[in-house]
């Protein structure tokens, strides 16, 4: 019976202490090197992920993805994220913020490891978001990225199904706000 109360006791905790995490998966119609390259390079992010960024794919390297390059240092998206590792062809791990409307999580950081595997021609990209605290702006971080991921995994996907993401309406958006004063 005690032997019983201790597995009850440990598989309990164990569910308790399970990581909350987000986890996104697509097939690309691109080989592994080809998805690789636009997770890791500057112009490679720019096709899909956002107008501007800056990449060194290097441990400890940047990692910083620029929604918004025409926001103040700090504000225009993922400023100051890192590479955390990276295997050629097959995983890219990085630092990540909250965006700049929650600045309470923004000022700590998570992680996100995207993992492809080969299918044939195609690539599988399984993206996976972790590192979460829990209340307050984290939870409404935690949603916000819910919702995020799926639309960056689907611009990857239009990216290599029919080219590369143009981002002039958007700037063309930014720029409007910005003369409006409106951020």
């Amino acid at each position: 019976m005690k032997k019983l109360l201790w597995m009850l006791f440990v598989g309990a905790s164990l569910a308790h202490a399970q990581e909350r995490m987000l986890v996104e998966k697509v097939e690309v119609a691109a080989g592994p090197a080809e998805v690789f390259a636009a997770w890791t390079t500057t112009d490679g992010v720019k096709t899909f992920f956002a107008p501007d960024a800056h990449i060194e794919l290097r441990v400890d390297g940047p990692y910083e993805i620029f929604f918004n390059p025409l926001a103040k240092p700090g504000l225009k998206g993922a400023d100051g994220m890192r590479v955390i590792g990276f295997q050629q062809d097959r995983m890219l791990s990085f630092t990540w913020n909250a965006p700049p409307h929650l600045p309470a999580a923004r000022q700590q950081r998570t992680h996100v490891t995207v993992r492809l595997t080969p299918h044939g021609d195609h690539t599988q990209v399984t993206l996976t978001h972790a590192g979460w605290g829990d209340g307050g702006e984290w939870d409404q971080a935690y949603d916000y990225f819910g919702k995020a991921w799926k639309m960056v995994l689907g611009n990857l996907q239009r990216r290599f199904a029919s080219g590369p993401i143009d981002w002039s309406d958007w700037m063309a958006r930014l720029r409007a706000a910005e003369a409006s004063g409106q951020r």
